[in-house]
């Protein structure tokens, strides 16, 4: 619930496991934005990855991929659950698409934008780092590291 992620700032994304492009942008953004500044990301910063694929993403999966990719990343949590609500939740809260795309790789689309919410639950940006050939943004994801400067220090 919002009470167990309460006063701090998340970054959330909306993605499925099984696409191995995205573990490694995945891992590598994390890492790279757990290491900011003098900051003290791990106390004040919440990673949520929520699947877009719940048949395959299983809490049993999920917990796979992360001891894989960041077994001792404390402050990064994945997410699972009603495949609609997941959708609406990315869309409507988040601002984010996420959503099946039978026509896409694996059978669902999502935006590669991580959006970043305030400790008071405001949403204060969408980051749109994967470009569309799978390469970080450079610009957007440093975009996102000085907002998050910002909003911590």
């Amino acid at each position: 619930t919002n009470e167990s992620y309460a006063n701090k700032v998340w970054i959330t994304e909306f993605f499925f496991a099984f696409v191995p492009q995205s573990a490694n942008y995945e891992r590598t953004n994390v890492e790279a934005i757990s290491k900011v500044g003098a900051i003290h990301v791990q106390e004040q910063v919440q990673f949520l990855s929520f699947s877009i694929d719940p048949k395959k993403d299983t809490p049993e999966a999920l917990k796979k991929y992360k001891n894989i990719h960041c077994a001792d990343c404390k402050n990064w949590d994945f997410l699972t659950g009603d495949e609609d609500f997941t959708h609406r939740l990315g869309i409507e809260h988040f601002k984010v698409f996420a959503g099946r795309e039978e026509e896409a790789a694996g059978g669902y689309a999502h935006s590669g934008a991580f959006s970043m919410v305030d400790k008071a639950g405001y949403l204060r940006g969408v980051y749109n780092i994967t470009s569309f050939d799978g390469s970080v943004n450079k610009i957007e994801y440093q975009r996102l590291l000085k907002d998050l400067k910002k909003i911590i220090e």
